[in-house]
């Protein structure tokens, strides 16, 4: 016997949490490739100031993005606590830096606010904010954070890096 009634289900999404500044991030993790500390990176002249040059990933080419830059905030020095959470962004990985990562957490739909304006950072890049206990978290879609000319050029610095041969 079939059932035309919707099952009410509960949905939550997984995100890694993580802080620029004084403010809270998420992302989700299924957009998380891996999270790893901060190492050397190799400047690329000619690229957009918030791309901060390219990373050697057990063999990989990976452009790395200062997320401060990105949003236009101020600058400060990469420390102990600074990571690289690689993404993939349209079928490509693309590392960015962050001020550190906090831990996995679990939020519901009916924690996220969708229609909230955003103000330091812009709209386009935000899914929602995360209402957990006394906490706001603003969950990014990294799909969105870059423009189709960063992408552009984040695939030409791809591409540069495999005709080069490192």
């Amino acid at each position: 016997m079939e059932t035309s009634h919707k099952q009410i289900n509960k949905s939550f999404d997984q995100i890694i949490s993580f802080k620029i500044g004084n403010e809270e991030y998420g992302i989700e993790i299924l957009k998380v490739k891996e999270v790893i500390r901060f190492q050397e990176i190799t400047r690329l002249p000619k690229t957009p100031n918030f791309v901060k040059g390219v990373i050697n990933l057990r063999g990989d080419v990976i452009p790395i993005i200062d997320l401060r830059e990105k949003f236009g905030l101020s600058q400060h020095d990469y420390n102990e606590l600074t990571r690289v959470i690689v993404v993939e962004v349209d079928g490509k990985s693309v590392g960015m830096v962050v001020d550190s990562v906090s831990h996995v957490i679990r939020i519901g739909e009916d924690q996220i606010d969708s229609h909230l304006l955003i103000g330091e950072i812009s709209g386009d890049y935000v899914r929602g904010v995360g209402k957990l206990d006394d906490r706001l978290i603003v969950l990014l879609d990294f799909d969105r954070i870059l423009t189709t000319e960063e992408k552009i050029e984040l695939k030409q610095i791809n591409d540069n890096q495999l005709e080069g041969g490192n």
